[in-house]
């Protein structure tokens, strides 16, 4: 087993906490990880990139190389874009429909979705509204993770569990919200 996984989107919208609770899971399942990531504007909704590596086997490199992505998981749909060199050609790419327009020249939308749709492997689905509809808006991040568990290779029990171990520490109430977000976007995805 071996599954290398782009996590793409703009900071502040939780990639780090996606590849948080992937690799917590990853690692209660007893598999390898090594994980890569770009944050540095974060803070002023820059870029966010994460490279996830898991592997029943020893992983030699943190970093994804091109053509070798199994799976693009993306809040923001330029963002998928902008790492799609990256994807197997047979590999998944499970975007945000709904973009977070940031600069003065963001590319038309009709043009993003066009180029995404034309892909044999995809999930496109609106976060935030499915987020916003279980009550959950801050677990839109989780919602995405859910809609992308299909594909990464990792069992879901596992991810459930990783979801409690990143977020007990904040109460019953928020792991309860954010496994109902993570079973919300998995049903998207199973559709």
């Amino acid at each position: 087993m071996k599954v290398n996984i782009i996590l793409s989107g703009v900071g502040g919208q939780g990639i780090l906490s996606i590849a948080a609770v992937i690799g917590k899971a990853a690692l209660k399942d007893g598999l390898f990880m090594k994980q890569a990531e770009v944050h540095g504007m974060s803070q002023r909704g820059g870029d966010v990139q994460s490279n996830l590596r898991i592997s029943d086997q020893p992983i030699a490199s943190d970093l994804i190389a091109k053509g070798s992505a199994d799976v693009i998981i993306s809040l923001e749909p330029m963002e998928a874009l902008r790492y799609l060199p990256y994807l197997k050609k047979d590999g998944w790419v499970v975007t945000n429909s709904k973009p977070f327009i940031n600069i003065p020249n963001y590319p038309e939308l009709d043009k993003i979705m066009d180029a995404i749709n034309a892909l044999p492997n995809k999930v496109m689905l609106d976060i935030e509204q499915i987020a916003k509809d279980l009550g959950a808006s801050r677990s839109a991040n989780i919602v995405m993770l859910g809609a992308a568990s299909p594909y990464i290779g990792i069992d879901y029990s596992k991810l459930e569990d990783g979801i409690r171990s990143i977020f007990g520490r904040k109460g019953d109430e928020i792991v309860a919200t954010n496994l109902k977000a993570l079973a919300a976007g998995r049903a998207v995805a199973e559709r």
